[in-house]
């Protein structure tokens, strides 16, 4: 494996020549342990960890390097390094760090396509669809759907799903997998393109590990038991991995995600709600929260059936909570703007004494 096999494109190369980084290796991160990592040469894989002087530099948790990064390193052992440098992102999968608002979590970096993977059991959701479509729009990823797991279900069931998704006018691309019977697999391989990067994302147990394994042809992640009463998987998978498959697709396997909160870019949720969005410029005013103002254009074409009212509420729901996110950064920037004057009139302060 190369290189070029992980990725690695002449721009990427180009930055390393126009920034002077001729010193370092460049590599990209296929595992990260809880601030430790693993990088890929495509010859050779590294344990590494960051410089001090990057932790120190560091704002948030955002900053420090994910899956899928291009990185700058320095080898200093026969299977250890160093990471000086985190190349610029094309793309950041993010979600709003679990129980912590405000601040961003890093899921994958680099990404070109998200396939979404949903259970056709009971894990079936547009609601839930529609958070991911948000994620991946905000960050520029191409969305796929994969409904998972049709072997347990009737064409009835599969139907309803489909006509459900159409309801809410989710043009989205989307294929139908059984990881039992194969059914599906071939389309999805067939998707799939050398040198692009794919990430798998979506609940625990609804088969994302299961996939990667069949993509690879290996039993590599670990999967649960399917439960005899609920049908689900217990997905046990506690770290993002990256591998590159035998057609050269690049794929990236991530923890099964309780919460996907938003984070403070609008274009996302605009993109996945274009059409209650275009509606939204014709409200009599530019504030309006389409709940009983005068002259809302939303309600109005609500009310004429022209926007489903289900998809309404969750995208009422998905702003709100990516106000909250944006009012809790916003108190925090304010906070430090404080704390920093605080400690410059501390510091003079001092100096006044000690003169």
């Amino acid at each position: 494996m190369t290189l070029t096999d992980l990725g690695f494109s002449d721009e990427i190369a180009s930055y390393f020549k126009d920034n002077g980084f001729s010193d370092f290796s460049p590599g990209r991160v296929t595992q990260e342990h809880r601030e430790r990592y693993v990088v890929s040469t495509g010859e050779k894989e590294y344990e590494a960890e960051i410089t001090g002087n990057l932790r120190f530099s560091a704002s948030s948790r955002a900053d420090f390097p994910a899956v899928g990064d291009w990185v700058a390193m320095t080898i200093y052992d026969s299977d250890q390094a160093i990471i000086n440098k985190i190349l610029p992102r094309k793309s950041i999968l993010e979600r709003q760090a679990v129980g912590k608002y405000g601040e961003k979590q890093i899921i994958s970096a680099n990404i070109d396509v998200a396939f979404i993977i949903q259970s056709i059991d009971n894990n079936f959701s547009v609601n839930r669809l529609e958070r991911y479509l948000s994620v991946c729009y905000s960050a520029g990823i191409e969305p796929v759907l994969v409904i998972s797991k049709i072997d347990l279900s009737t064409e009835n069931d599969v139907a309803a799903a489909i006509k459900d998704l159409e309801s809410r006018d989710r043009k989205i691309k989307y294929m139908l997998l059984s990881n039992v019977t194969r059914q599906g697999l071939e389309q999805i391989i067939d998707f799939l393109q050398k040198g692009k990067t794919y990430c798998v994302v979506g609940s625990s147990g609804v088969g994302k590990s299961t996939l990667i394994n069949n993509l690879l042809q290996k039993n590599i992640l670990k999967t649960g038991q399917i439960s005899k009463s609920t049908n689900k998987g217990r997905h046990i998978t506690d770290h993002r991995e990256l591998f590159v498959l035998d057609n050269g697709g690049i794929i990236i396997d991530t923890p099964g995600m309780r919460e996907l909160g938003m984070t403070d870019n609008p274009e996302g949720i605009k993109t996945t709600f274009q059409e209650i969005y275009d509606f939204s410029l014709s409200c009599k005013f530019p504030d309006c929260k389409h709940i009983n103002e005068t002259g809302c254009a939303v309600l109005k074409a609500l009310n004429e059936g022209l926007i489903d009212p289900d998809s309404l509420e969750n995208f009422q729901r998905l702003q709100k909570e990516q106000q909250r996110f944006q009012t809790t950064i916003a108190e925090r920037h304010k906070r430090d703007k404080v704390f920093g004057k605080i400690m410059k009139n501390y510091k003079k302060d001092m100096k006044k004494n000690e003169s």
